[in-house]
């Protein structure tokens, strides 16, 4: 999206708000009301069921939301901004639909309604000596603050928020936030490229490093001869079917609470889900953790885990002041991974341009998540580069099992057989028995412009869910940027977490001097 047709729009048109922070939680109740308000607005009879994954995010205890922030190489232009927005992101399917109870089933369906972009796109109101003293803080602090404002059903999910004023890494920011149910996290970042435009040619849409194959890989290679190719796809598919079933035991077993992580200063406690967030990054070298992935022989996404292992272990034994070395101990993230085919942003840029759903073509939309168990070693290494070694064990192990799309057929068989509240508790027992969240995204090679600004970075994440800490990364161009999502009570300390990851990498990095080896770039997972 480019800045042609900026005069369209009046900045006096954007509604300004005060900086004023709602506590009430949104709950079913308040959804269910907001439904019937949005009920009388409706201007369209399009209609389509919410996904099982969706209707799980309007649950009590997941009132999920993604939160992401653009960091911007230039001032605001609100009127470039408005038209826009209203030209690609209001035009989608789902950011011009509502949720409708059906009365009938009490299901919920999206149906489409005019879409009045001066709702959507908010100048909020700030104190300027406050964002002159530390607009760093003044930044983290309003993002901070939307994880305690519940949003109102009665019109599209989403909104933008301009904040017009530079911050060390950036000229402004706009901060992003979607309901989860509109999307998953991959739909709405290809979603936010196919509104950019590239930098090195503002006509044309950016490129992407090549699409990620969804759901787990399990390769063999062949042997000459049929009878040994026959007796090594026998082999593997043992090993992948005794792999799932491993895996499937123990995510049964979590979700039923007969298996869980051990309380420790990681670990969220009960009702973490409706505390306040905190969101605070910290930008990472691309080209460091790429000469660890070549000097270990593994993958960027490896890599990511090592150091989160490693920094995770750092904030624990000083947290806890345990000293013993030799004591391992074992925490699980819940992976979220997509099983859907990543939408491609021509496809997306279509949509948006012809404002029809494109279900059934190369643009599919919507949740259709699985999850993995995967877990972190809390320890003392001698030689800092075994945090990654050990991540490439486990992400090898995970690759031979199809334990993510059997959570989803398991999450969907549930939800068709007992409804929506059995399959909402099952997942908050897989969450509430795991200690974090984990996830990487692979973000523009290039640099990319939104409304005729360059995106200088790129943060995304997420809060409603019951953990007490998320970790995110994302890449974009030659940077990794680290997202962290603590509960404020829990972690009091987020920014010293921060230099923990940072440090993680230093020492790794130092520990696995650039040699020759594996040669895979970035998308590498």
């Amino acid at each position: 999206m480019d800045g042609s047709g900026a005069g369209t729009g009046s900045a006096t048109l954007l509604r300004k708000r005060p900086l004023s922070v709602n506590t009430a939680s949104s709950t079913a109740a308040a959804i269910e009301l907001g439904s019937k308000q949005a009920a009388g607005v409706v201007a369209a009879i399009e209609e389509e069921p919410v996904s099982p994954t969706g209707r799980l995010f309007r649950e009590p205890n997941f009132r999920c939301h993604i939160v992401s922030v653009f960091g911007l190489g230039a001032p605001v232009d609100l009127p470039a901004l408005r038209a826009g927005v209203a030209a690609t992101l209001a035009r989608h399917p789902r950011f011009c639909s509502v949720q409708v109870v059906n009365e009938k089933d009490a299901r919920p369906k999206w149906i489409r309604t005019a879409v009045n972009v001066d709702d959507h796109i908010i100048v909020p109101e700030l104190n300027p000596a406050t964002t002159s003293a530390d607009p760093d803080k003044a930044l983290e602090d309003y993002v901070s603050s939307l994880s305690t404002r519940p949003m109102a059903h009665s019109r599209p999910l989403w909104e933008v928020h301009v904040l017009d004023f530079p911050t060390a890494d950036a000229a402004a920011a706009l901060a992003l936030r979607a309901h989860h149910s509109v999307g998953d996290g991959v739909s709405m970042l290809s979603l936010f490229m196919a509104c950019t435009r590239s930098a090195a040619d503002p006509g044309a849409l950016p490129s992407l490093p090549p699409a990620r194959r969804a759901g787990p890989v399990h390769a063999v290679r062949r042997p000459a001869g049929a009878l040994a190719a026959l007796a090594a796809w026998l082999l593997s598919l043992l090993v992948l079917a005794w792999r799932t079933a491993v895996d499937v035991a123990c995510f049964v077993a979590t979700a039923a609470s007969l298996l869980g992580d051990a309380p420790t200063v990681l670990k969220g406690k009960e009702g973490t889900e409706f505390q306040p967030r905190r969101f605070v990054n910290r930008t990472l070298s691309l080209d460091d953790i790429k000469l660890v992935k070549n000097a270990v022989g593994c993958t960027v996404n490896d890599v990511l885990l090592g150091i989160t292992s490693s920094a995770l272990s750092r904030y624990y034994y000083r947290r806890t002041g345990e000293s013993d070395s030799k004591r391992s101990i074992t925490v699980r993230s819940a992976v979220l991974v997509n099983l859907r085919a990543t939408p491609g942003i021509h496809a997306l840029a279509s949509m948006m341009e012809s404002g029809n759903d494109n279900n059934n073509g190369a643009a599919r939309w919507g949740n259709k998540l699985g999850y993995m168990l995967i877990p972190f070693h809390l320890a003392k290494h001698d030689d800092p580069t075994e945090y990654v070694r050990t991540a490439a064990k486990v992400t090898r192990r995970k690759k031979s099992s199809m334990e993510s799309a059997f959570t989803f057929w398991s999450g969907d068989m549930v939800l068709r057989l007992f409804g929506i509240k059995a399959a909402a508790a099952l997942c908050y027992g897989m969450f509430t028995h795991t200690t974090l969240s984990f996830s990487s995204m692979v973000g523009p090679t290039e640099q990319v412009l939104f409304c005729g600004n360059p995106i200088v970075y790129i943060a995304p994440s997420t809060y409603g869910h019951p953990h007490a800490l998320t970790v995110h990364y994302q890449s974009y161009i030659n940077s990794v940027k680290l997202v962290l999502s603590v509960d404020e009570a829990q972690f009091p300390d987020g920014r010293q977490l921060l230099d923990d990851f940072a440090e993680s990498l230093r020492i790794i990095r130092e520990a696995a001097p650039g040699k020759p080896g594996d040669t895979q770039d970035a998308a590498s997972t």
